[in-house]
């Protein structure tokens, strides 16, 4: 199975470096106009976050298709730095806390990373089982989504931060039913 992973395009949070996870911002112009511009195979199957920036993303990538949306490929919650940026917690105890831990501390009354990475990890296999014998998917959403399913599926190996991509980017891969193979960077 083909299987594209694509980040969501860029949003306002994301310009201005925020950590913007349940807030269901939309895409700006642009990241709307950065996404215009690729060419991507087209896939059997598009499946999406149902936050708003990967359900346009996938609207504007592959406008002739229908696609599926996955409650449990939604962004994390950041819990207290939901919509804040580097700048504004610098001082921020709690913040330098989760920092010094490499990001391995839950967010405060957020989702604990090892939470979320095993719900990604989780619908990632539900959702390629349930498709059987398709040919091509595409995954439209959140770059921690992207890095948590690559950190366990693909060869060779590397952790979790190696696999970050920009918004509007990913990666294209081979399924073999249990490793990932990453054929093309998007």
């Amino acid at each position: 199975m083909k299987i594209l992973f694509i980040r969501h395009g860029l949003t306002a949070g994301n310009i201005e470096k925020r950590y913007i996870g349940r807030t269901d911002e939309p895409l700006c112009s642009e990241g709307i106009a950065q996404l215009q511009e690729l060419k991507l195979p087209s896939c059997e199957t598009i499946v999406c976050s149902p936050m708003k920036r990967c359900i346009q993303t996938a609207e504007i990538l592959f406008p002739h298709s229908g696609y599926l949306t996955a409650e449990e490929l939604r962004e994390c919650d950041f819990g207290d730095f939901e919509g804040m940026n580097y700048n504004e917690l610098s001082h921020n105890a709690d913040y330098q806390k989760w920092i010094d831990s490499g990001g391995t501390l839950p967010f405060p009354k957020g989702e604990a990373p090892e939470d979320f990475r095993r719900r990604y990890v989780k619908d990632f296999e539900d959702i390629v089982k349930s498709l059987g014998g398709a040919a091509s998917v595409a995954f439209v959403v959140h770059g921690g989504t992207i890095m948590s399913i690559l950190e366990k599926y693909a060869v060779p190996h590397r952790d979790y931060f190696d696999w970050h991509c920009e918004n509007g980017h990913g990666y294209v891969c081979r399924w073999n039913g249990s490793e990932l193979e990453i054929t093309e960077k998007i």
